[in-house]
């Protein structure tokens, strides 16, 4: 069966006329060049061969891993106004649904996650419109994009992504990459509503950051597994240096095993912030060496991982939930 990385992002400046959308202020962040250097690219190159050449090197570096076959690279829809139409100037990074689905078409170890803001207008329109396109899942940040997953307007949404069949893979605890967030709306006690409403979820990062309420958003999630089936979590960015021990707590609890999908949260992997040598306490000094010289980025996160006691079989259960071969 397919491995899949189900949580891996893609950038862009509109270079190329894709749409894409960088904000002023998050370019004028140290971030900025420090992300478009983890993808292989510069602003230059960008500018001059437009934004698909991120997709080109997510797709090269991909075919050059000997553990990991696929991922799904994730669009980011924006914050609306109350027009129900994209607010730039709160809107930090936009990529759309028709230039990703458009790109992934060109890669077959690509696969397309859409991005829709449910407070637009069209937006049960956009999601169709997503899934004819190819969409294998539905990407929310809510803290960023100012949707709340509790709010009952959202219900028709959630109803449609249920006849769709489309996963809905939203974040879940602290966020820290953008300049800006209100991770209020990023409590993972939030699903219970779209959970309800049969929607398969997937609480990105399995909520391994960040308080809620008074309690550690990681403890706030485990009745929800217990109490819905359909609430999956990913396991991306959780050996990053600032979320050290959470895979561990994660895979401490194994009656999640089986919901629990391998992710990357790409480009992390490629920047060193999830380097093994920040887990040289559990891993010791001769396999810290050994994962620190694999150079294919994937390749090491999964090197990591199950060194840290990542199960193999759990590499499957992504393609299992999206019924890929």
């Amino acid at each position: 069966m397919t491995v899949i990385d189900i949580h891996c992002h893609t950038a862009g400046i509109g270079a190329g006329g894709s749409g894409c959308f960088i904000s002023p202020r998050m370019r004028k962040s140290w971030k900025y060049r420090f992300y478009l250097s983890s993808f292989g690219v510069t602003d230059t190159e960008l500018q001059r061969e437009g934004d698909g050449l991120v997709l080109q090197r997510v797709s090269e570096g991909l075919a050059a891993s000997t553990r990991v076959q696929a991922a799904v690279v994730l669009a980011l829809d924006g914050v609306v106004d109350s027009r129900g139409e994209l607010d730039r100037e709160r809107t930090e990074l936009y990529i759309p649904n028709e230039f990703l689905a458009d790109q992934c078409r060109r890669y077959p170890n690509l696969l397309f996650g859409a991005s829709v803001n449910p407070l637009r207008p069209d937006a049960l329109e956009r999601l169709s419109a997503a899934a004819e396109a190819g969409a294998v899942l539905v990407k929310w940040l809510p803290s960023i994009q100012g949707t709340d997953p509790a709010d009952r307007r959202l219900v028709p949404f959630y109803r449609r992504l249920a006849e769709l069949g489309l996963p809905l893979l939203t974040h879940t605890g602290r966020e820290e990459s953008f300049t800006g967030a209100d991770n209020a709306l990023a409590d993972p006690a939030r699903l219970r509503l779209p959970l309800e409403e049969g929607v398969t979820v997937i609480a990105a990062h399995c909520a391994s950051s960040g308080t809620s309420g008074g309690e550690r958003n990681r403890e706030r999630i485990l009745p929800l597994f217990a109490a819905y089936p359909n609430l999956y979590a990913d396991i991306s960015a959780l050996t990053q240096v600032n979320r050290l021990g959470h895979l561990q707590w994660a895979l401490g609890h194994r009656e999640l095993h089986d919901r629990l999908l391998y992710g990357t949260d790409m480009p992390l992997p490629a920047t060193g912030l999830t380097s093994p040598w920040f887990h040289l306490f559990s891993l010791g000094l001769s396999t810290a060496r050994r994962l620190a010289a694999i150079r294919n980025p994937w390749d090491q996160d999964v090197a990591l991982k199950l060194a840290l006691g990542m199960p193999e079989a759990m590499l499957q259960n992504a393609a299992r939930l999206l019924r890929i071969d």
